[in-house]
């Protein structure tokens, strides 16, 4: 076999651009199929890289929104507790496992987004509740944070009551004053009620601690002052 015919005989590998074209060699015919194959499993094996690494970090993106949501909801449920909202309430019922099941059931990708959603509603909650100063850092005692909601209530009166009485000095005008002011505790405090209710209680879920006894004696004793400032100045004139 002469030189030209081993540099150019089957044996020898060639590339596509010196691959045998003629229909009727059999080895051409092997050789384009072999380069067709090799292009289709390169493209496969990219392609199946490329979905791994997206899944990978998809995972990774998963377990570090899992991680924030855990965070925010740890000094919430704390502070739920401490608040006496009952255990309860605090767990997911049955069909709220079930609608999660369903939301994760598409893999890493599905679950990512539930998650996100998931941080994005605990936010909201987080932002509504220390709208209330139930969830702030340091928040008030709820007896305290309801004092500013009562105490105003309570003096807004029984102040008008003495600024008459100074005024006009003792007479019918007083009278008058003292008997008006009479049934203003009742009202001050059910106002107040009303008022803590719709300050602190923007979560229909959450109870208000209203500290109804606290209120009914901040609402009582500036009325019972100013009357018995009143009576006596009438007493004395």
């Amino acid at each position: 076999m002469s030189r030209a015919a081993e540099r150019t005989g089957p044996g020898r590998q060639r590339s596509g651009a010196d691959a045998p074209t003629s229909a009727g060699d059999p080895v051409s015919a092997a050789w384009v199929d072999y380069l067709a194959a090799a292009r289709q499993l390169d493209g496969i094996r990219r392609e199946a890289a490329i979905a791994a690494g997206e899944q990978a970090r998809t995972v990774q993106a998963a377990r570090e929104e899992l991680a924030a949501v855990r965070t925010r909801l740890a000094p919430q449920e704390g502070r739920l507790r401490e608040l006496d909202v009952p255990p309860v309430s605090l767990a997911p019922s049955p069909p709220e496992l079930q609608e999660a099941a369903r939301l994760t059931a598409g893999g890493p990708a599905a679950v990512l987004a539930a998650l996100r959603e998931a941080r994005v509603r605990a936010e909201a909650a987080e932002a509504a509740l220390s709208a209330g100063g139930l969830l702030r850092p340091g928040g008030w005692p709820a007896p305290l944070r309801n004092l500013l909601v009562y105490g105003p209530l309570a003096v807004l009166v029984p102040l008008l009551q003495v600024l008459v009485l100074a005024v006009t000095g003792p007479g019918a005008v007083t009278v008058a004053a003292l008997v008006c002011g009479l049934p203003m505790p009742a009202v001050a405090f059910a106002a107040g009620w009303l008022g803590v209710w719709r300050l602190f209680g923007s979560d229909p879920a959450v109870p208000v601690d209203r500290t109804a006894r606290l209120g009914a004696l901040v609402c009582l004793l500036p009325a019972l002052a100013a009357t018995t400032v009143l009576l006596l100045a009438l007493l004395a004139a």
